[in-house]
């Protein structure tokens, strides 16, 4: 794996409100806290700070108070701050909290929310004429309390630049690995998502709600197949190739897939393929003819294409910011 150079660990504040769901808390700081030994890297990759409005902070029913936490001036030396959500979503929120989301955004640092967070994000104004998503449950409500907001309520994640906004509590998942990624490679997502045991990366125009419906036979994981297709990436698959493999047509495999990954096998092929692609960069291929051939991305211009639209950047400058350093080792 690469070795990234030592400089100072990234600063994630997260701010705990009064009635926070503990859940999206213990995302943040199972992605962005836990050091992480095992990736071999000078240092931590953030550093995480928990503020709260108060010495004492009642969670979501009661179930425990979050105390010895920093205060809210905590967010003012953070480069990121996390809003997780609470289910009181018309109970508007404290001015000191709304305070504090405004002045880090004022000043150039990330904002993301997790799940009813959102709602936080809009009342402080930062959502206005902007695109967010929110768990689907009380997307009405945003509507009715929100209205200025480009509310899209089917989505896992939204990334407007600086604000970034997560559905349900799953999705919070979703999007720290997207960020993790677009921070630090794919390389290193993928290490860190295979220690959650979480999908490696779904892309956050995906579904919120799967369906999951009776299985048509015994078995329709869709498990085996996805393992057997990524071992072969780098050939011409097709989602012909895929639901043959399946012993099913393609009309049942695409259902299959929009019931148990909310997105189509093509979407999925493709998704991997780039992830892939961008792995290759980092570990130090600079022929991009060959990591497309490796990849089953087919040409340089169709990698230059589909790596920009994931990442935000061309391979060139991908390869700028993850990839290995001179004279630095990577992983075979």
């Amino acid at each position: 794996m690469p070795q990234r150079s030592s400089q100072s660990p990234h600063r994630v504040a997260v701010i705990v409100d009064e009635g926070t769901n503990p859940f999206e808390v213990g995302v943040a700081t199972e992605l962005f806290g836990l050091p992480r030994p095992e990736l071999g890297l000078p240092g931590p990759l953030y550093e995480v700070t928990l503020c709260t409005p108060t010495r004492a902070v009642d969670m979501n029913h009661g179930f425990f108070a979050m105390t010895g936490t920093a205060g809210l001036d905590a967010v003012d030396s953070a480069d990121t701050l996390v809003v997780p959500g609470r289910p009181d979503n018309v109970v508007p929120r404290g001015p000191a909290v709304l305070d504090a989301i405004r002045r880090t955004h004022a000043r150039g640092a990330r904002v993301l929310s997790f799940c009813t967070g959102s709602f936080a994000l809009a009342e402080a104004g930062l959502l206005d004429g902007r695109r967010a998503t929110t768990h689907w449950m009380w997307a009405e409500r945003f509507r009715a309390l929100h209205p200025r907001v480009r509310l899209e309520p089917d989505v896992l994640f939204v990334d407007e630049g600086g604000i970034l906004t997560a559905a349900g509590s799953a999705a919070a998942l979703d999007l720290g690995l997207y960020v993790i990624r677009r921070d630090h490679g794919a390389e290193i997502a993928g290490a860190v998502s295979r220690r959650l045991v979480f999908a490696a990366h779904r892309d956050g125009g995906q579904r919120q709600f799967v369906e999951r419906p009776i299985p048509e036979v015994a078995d329709a994981s869709l498990g085996p197949l996805l393992a057997w297709a990524q071992e072969r990436l780098g050939e011409p698959l097709t989602v012909a190739d895929l639901a043959a493999r399946a012993a099913v047509s393609p009309a049942t495999l695409h259902r299959r897939f929009q019931a148990q990954l909310g997105t189509t096998p093509l979407a999925w092929l493709t998704g991997e393929r780039v992830a892939l692609a961008c792995r290759l960069i980092e570990r130090g291929e600079e022929r991009l003819d060959v990591v497309a051939a490796r990849s089953g991305l087919g040409t340089a211009a169709n990698l230059r294409a589909r790596v920009r639209r994931e990442t935000g950047l061309s391979p060139s400058e991908y390869r700028r910011r993850f990839g290995p350093a001179s004279g630095e080792p990577v992983m075979a």
